[in-house]
């Protein structure tokens, strides 16, 4: 199993999984997740690459500071920790919210990302789960501790059990968003949640959209993965991204919802691997993006 790890940034103890050798990949989780979500494709993944899965700033055992938890300011502490790892340049991998932090990363440091790979990302489109719009609303800090006591957390979890013990699949989602809920009862966690939830959602949706970017990525490898049942964002957004950046793969799992990696790790992990292996790396420069941005601007 990948090995949990610490390393200080800026004086801040980042934690993050680590196991394998070869080309590197960074894996980055969702809101109120954690680099665990990821274990079990890191597991299998580093039989081929070398893996890397932080908890984020304000996440996990990282810490949690203070301060900014925009979308520019997690793709700058990817950089600065892989920088500390002594990656060059990577394979970005990033689900729901760390989707955008993927698409963030490529367009901040695009010398230093050789593939993009979004997984039910956020950022390509307004809709998104109204759970996730009504924690954006003024005073949801004051309901937030209630939602994340135990008792709603010890109930979601019998919820589950019971799904289960009824023979059914309590799958992925559920199992998240409890464990989810369970991390805002933490008030260090629950004020890095809001913030970092109000830097891409408000209530009317998702605010930050990169699609108006996405030709920025011509010329690099970009894989998407979503799940048909996803009820957090929408598989449209798959469609999206797929048009927004040509020569893109596009992969459904049909039977999964906002988790695929969760909901088949082996399927996932020979998917990006496969992915890595068959894709010759971008070498994209900041002179050549500055020229795309120019030739894609309005008016040019």
């Amino acid at each position: 199993m990948p090995k949990r790890k610490h390393v200080k940034i800026h004086g801040h103890r980042v934690s993050y999984l680590a196991e394998g050798e070869g080309s590197p990949v960074v894996l980055i989780h969702g809101v109120t997740g954690t680099c665990d979500q990821w274990a079990p494709v890191a597991d299998l993944l580093s039989e081929r690459c070398s893996v890397v899965a932080p908890d984020l700033l304000g996440h996990g055992q990282s810490a949690k500071p203070r301060g900014d938890y925009s979308l520019g300011a997690y793709a700058s502490g990817i950089r600065d920790l892989m920088v500390g790892l002594g990656h060059e340049r990577v394979t970005v991998v990033g689900h729901s919210l760390g989707g955008g932090i993927a698409m963030q990363f490529a367009y901040q440091f695009p010398e230093r990302c050789q593939r993009l790979v979004l997984v039910a990302s956020g950022g390509l489109g307004q809709e998104v789960h109204p759970v996730l719009r009504a924690a954006t609303l003024p005073g949801s800090e004051l309901l937030l501790p209630l939602i994340a006591g135990a008792h709603v957390y010890n109930t979601g979890a019998a919820v589950a059990g019971l799904i289960e013990r009824a023979g059914l699949r309590a799958g992925p989602d559920i199992a998240e968003m409890v464990r989810g809920y369970g991390s805002l009862a933490d008030a260090d966690t629950r004020r890095a949640f809001v913030h970092t939830l109000r830097s891409v959602v408000d209530p009317m949706g998702q605010r930050v959209n990169a699609t108006d970017r996405l030709y920025l990525a011509a010329g690099m490898p970009a894989l998407i993965v979503w799940g048909r049942r996803d009820r957090v964002i929408p598989v449209s957004h798959a469609s999206v991204a797929e048009r927004g950046m040509p020569g893109s793969r596009l992969e459904i799992f049909e039977r999964s919802g906002h988790f695929p990696q969760l909901d088949d790790p082996l399927r996932f992990s020979r998917l990006l691997a496969d992915f890595v292996e068959s894709t010759d790396p971008a070498d994209l420069t900041a002179d050549s993006l500055r020229e795309r941005v120019l030739a894609g601007s309005p008016g040019r």
